[in-house]
């Protein structure tokens, strides 16, 4: 791991935030580091208010959107909520339909199957809403690159209203109307929203046609902000709000399908990291392991005890997909081994039989062993389907724009993508992605980079100091969980090692008496192998999180290690 310390912002802007909040320059370097320097916009920050979110009218072709599903409704049209199968187009399909519904009865849903239509809009989709006398579709998390598909709607005089957040390609689809804050003509002030989060501002949109104030949509907010979370967009502006206000619902008062979910996993409080690493694999497992419409059935069932059946059906196809991504992950590490004579900066890797639905996963657990861009490659259909996942700082999607000659399609974002190729090309698109990537990474983006915000003693880690940072959640990408690194540490000499594989790390720290004879409890999660750095009380240096631990029913504050040397 390379340990980077933040450069230290500059001294007078932290010294004018500091006097104007009345905190100590510690705190509000933090908060510098975060972008944030006024008093409003730490307002903004602690104390996000639903006053502060946009204008839905602001995003380009909005009137367009609100004016065609008016009309429909006018004229009693059939209308189809079409989505992709993962938790961004799952929760954003569930939220769109469920809120038309609520005052319009001919509304239906569409999820493509992944493994027979594969990602976004399909022809198949297309066909099926000709074939149900469907005249409007409104497709959500998808469509922005979907010319032909659009086309041949129109041929068969079906509207399109796309809400997208993906970036769009020469040249947009001709629907009725492309809400994406993405586009190059839209002025909307925040383009970082998630595809539910596009289908937030069509409902806010709608509301305000119905003269509901957004009061009245914050029910839909548990959807909202478990594709934020999910999605690993940036959690800032809108985001942070939406995350904000999602998480109070999920919390207080989620519907059904969330709370059965919940009722499941027996946790009292979730934060992000709960809604990331708990809810949203659930919820994805249904379109990997199934069908993404299992999820969208548990997320708009308003009857408890079905929501129940709905979420352990859901629970069945999470273990499934865990053993799945299990082995298809050690066959894939296989596969490196047996080529680790090559010096390469990529890691493409292939099998026919590996399951579509979790090669996105198992390129992310490449990345953890072989810290470099990977492609995870599988048979679908007559093509060869991948997902890609990058590394800190590299775009992995112009890499592939670079390398489309080989392509059928690709899409995605810096960090994830998707793709399909002919088997053909497969040889040629993986040397020349191994060339592009060669020739545009930086070296040090190929050692895995732990951003710290500042060195400070375990002495400072007061109960206060755990209060303000937690009024810096909800976290994400842009507001990460302050990382710290403190030097001359010692365990007190209870070091152990836990789990099946002992590849966890329990320690008791201390830098000095004043911490207690006991110490501060410290966990390092796969950092077993380290122990050795910790015996006979020798000092050492640790990058860690401030933690909050919860056990039998009393909480109490423990580092959680990032990485020790």
């Amino acid at each position: 791991m390379r340990w980077t310390i933040k450069p230290k912002p500059s001294e007078e802007k932290v010294k004018l935030l500091a006097e104007a909040l009345n905190v100590e320059e510690f705190v509000a370097t933090l908060l510098v580091q975060r972008g944030i320097e006024t008093f409003e916009q730490a307002r903004q920050f602690f104390r996000p208010t639903l006053a502060d979110l946009h204008n839905p009218f602001l995003m380009k072709d909005m009137e367009k959107a609100v004016e065609r599903i008016e009309l429909a409704i006018e004229k009693g049209e059939n209308i189809l909520v079409f989505g992709d199968y993962d938790v961004d187009g799952t929760t954003a399909v569930s939220l769109v339909s469920s809120y038309l519904k609520t005052y319009y009865p001919n509304v239906a849903t569409y999820i493509p199957d992944r493994y027979d239509e594969g990602y976004g809009i399909s022809f198949k989709g297309i066909d099926f809403a000709d074939d149900n006398d469907f005249s409007l579709i409104i497709a959500l998390d998808c469509g922005i690159k979907s010319i032909d598909h659009i086309a041949y709607a129109n041929e068969k005089n079906i509207d399109f209203i796309i809400c997208d957040h993906h970036r769009p390609g020469n040249s947009l689809p001709e629907a009725v109307a492309v809400l994406d804050p993405k586009r190059e003509d839209c002025t909307y002030p925040y383009d970082e929203l998630c595809g539910c989060g596009i289908g937030f501002k069509l409902i806010q949109a709608l509301g305000e046609n119905r003269n509901q104030t957004i009061e009245d949509l914050t029910p839909y907010l548990d959807l909202v902000a478990t594709a934020i979370a999910a999605d690993i967009v940036p959690m800032t502006g809108e985001n942070r709000i939406l995350a904000y206000f999602g998480l109070q619902v999920i919390n207080s008062d989620p519907r059904p399908g969330f709370k059965a979910l919940i009722h499941q996993i027996k946790k009292k409080t979730l934060d992000i990291t709960d809604v990331v690493f708990i809810i949203a694999p659930r919820i994805n497992a249904a379109g990997r392991i199934k069908h993404g419409n299992h999820a969208v059935e548990l997320l708009t069932e308003f009857d408890f005890e079905q929501a129940q059946q709905f979420a352990s059906e859901i629970e069945a196809y999470n273990s499934e997909r865990k053993d799945l991504d299990k082995q298809i992950t050690k066959e894939a590490l296989n596969q490196i081994i047996e080529n680790s004579e090559e010096k390469r900066f990529t890691t493409v890797v292939f099998q026919e039989d590996w399951h579509k639905g979790v090669i996105g996963i198992v390129a992310s657990r490449l990345i953890e062993t072989y810290y470099r861009p990977t492609l995870v490659f599988t048979k679908s259909g007559d093509k060869y389907a991948a997902s890609a996942r990058s590394v800190k700082g590299f775009d992995v999607y112009n890499a592939l724009e670079a390398c489309s000659e080989h392509l059928e399609q690709f899409g995605g974002h810096m960090y994830a993508a998707g793709m399909t190729l002919l088997e053909e090309n497969y040889l040629a698109f993986k040397n020349a992605f191994e060339k592009e990537v060669e020739r545009t990474i930086h070296p040090d983006m190929l050692t895995p980079e732990i951003a710290i915000d500042a060195e400070i003693n375990l002495t400072d880690i007061t109960p206060k100091l755990t209060r303000i940072l937690k009024q810096f959640e909800p976290f994400g990408p842009q507001n990460m969980t302050p990382v710290f690194v403190s030097r001359k540490v010692n365990d007190t000499g209870y070091a152990q090692r836990l789990g099946a594989d002992e590849e966890h790390l329990k320690l008791y720290v201390r830098q000095s008496r004043s911490l207690g004879t006991e110490g501060m409890a410290a966990i390092g999660f796969g950092l077993g192998n380290k122990i050795e750095l910790t015996t006979n009380k020798k000092p050492f240096e640790a990058v860690y999180c401030i933690d909050e631990n919860e056990w039998n029913g009393k909480t109490s504050v423990q580092l959680r290690l990032k990485d020790i040397k």
